[in-house]
């Protein structure tokens, strides 16, 4: 697997506090510490990736108990928090404690450097309370989760609370994201991906994970297992062409001719080489390829229906759905991620 070696690993803080719950804290951690490094051994897809290097930050060193009492242990601190291009403020325990932000001081004022140094800071569901209490969101659009409408309206009111949103442009050029309820960690994941190491990585990421909408089932997510290795010189050099000629008409016939088999004998042979009988692993190829296009272009169904070699778009769509659980155009809409933020 190759990753992009022309750009840095993106460095990336999760702020924990002793009133933090911890699902954010490493949902986040092994999200990014997955960025270009998994992908391609499950796979087998070659692929260019910046890598993410998250670190879990507090003001000290040492495990401590969380808001519900499982550990969460910090890799470094305030003092030393080593390279960082980003800030994230994970979720603050409700009810709300009100002497908290007293012992949040010197995280809060830590914080208002990094933003007034340029750094991206972003806080998941409740944390914006705590870039609230910071003074960060005064005059600005702040999520955060549901239920804390009342609590930004009394103890915040100069924050424009939207309860409504998932993410949310809080500010400073962009450069303060704050999001929704409690899974938003999720969306501001994903979105940190997009904008930084790309959209195609974002949508790996969302299917590896299985993020997002999961009502139409795991199929949408799923992706062309990758074939097993074997020893079968004469399937493997098949493959070889396959990959570059799978669009092309009746590729299967044109495989048993290249291979000098019987047709009964090659496909015994390729099933149990690669685990696909042929005509499914053309299939698969020529999905991958539809996804790829409807995740990144602009094509319409039918011109990729086109492309990747079926002349009956109909019998694209229904083949297509058959794969991956959903039709073209849901599938676009589920992965077009758009790593600006309005």
């Amino acid at each position: 697997m190759e990753t992009d070696q022309s750009q840095p690993p993106l460095n990336i803080g999760i702020l924990a506090l002793p009133e933090t719950t911890p699902l954010s804290v490493y949902g986040l951690y092994e999200i990014f510490s997955t960025v270009g490094r998994v992908w391609g051994a499950l796979t087998g897809e070659r692929h260019e990736t910046r890598q993410i290097r998250p670190a879990i930050l507090a003001k000290t060193l040492g495990q401590f108990q969380s808001s519900i009492g499982t550990p969460i242990a910090p890799h470094r601190t305030l003092d030393d928090p080593g390279p960082l291009d980003i800030l994230i403020v994970t979720d603050i325990r409700l009810p709300f404690d009100e002497t908290a932000p007293s012992r949040w001081v010197e995280e809060m004022a830590w914080t208002r450097r990094l933003v007034d140094g340029g750094t991206q800071v972003c806080s998941v569901c409740t944390g914006a309370i705590f870039l609230a209490e910071a003074g960060l969101l005064d005059g600005n659009d702040a999520a955060s989760h549901w239920s804390a409408a009342p609590l930004f309206r009394d103890r915040y009111p100069n924050v424009h609370f939207k309860p409504e949103r998932i993410l949310c442009n809080s500010g400073r050029e962009g450069r303060l994201i704050t999001t929704g309820g409690a899974s938003s960690w999720e969306d501001l994941a994903l979105h940190i991906i997009a904008r930084y190491c790309g959209r195609e990585e974002a949508a790996r990421m969302a299917k590896l994970f299985v993020l997002g909408d999961r009502s139409d089932g795991q199929l949408p997510y799923a992706v062309m297992a990758r074939p097993r290795d074997h020893s079968d010189a004469v399937i493997a050099e098949c493959q070889v062409w396959l990959a570059d000629n799978y669009t092309i008409a009746n590729p299967v016939t044109r495989l048993v001719e290249r291979s000098g088999l019987a047709e009964r004998t090659f496909k015994r042979r390729f099933k149990q080489a690669t685990g696909y009988a042929p005509v499914a692993y053309v299939q698969a190829l020529r999905m991958e390829e539809a996804k790829q296009m409807l995740e990144s272009g602009d094509q319409s169904p039918e011109e990729i229906a086109a492309s990747v070699g079926y002349e009956d778009p109909t019998f694209f769509r229904r083949l297509f759905k058959r794969h991956a659980g959903v039709t073209p155009s849901r599938y676009r809409q589920r992965y077009r991620f758009d790593p600006g933020l309005h």
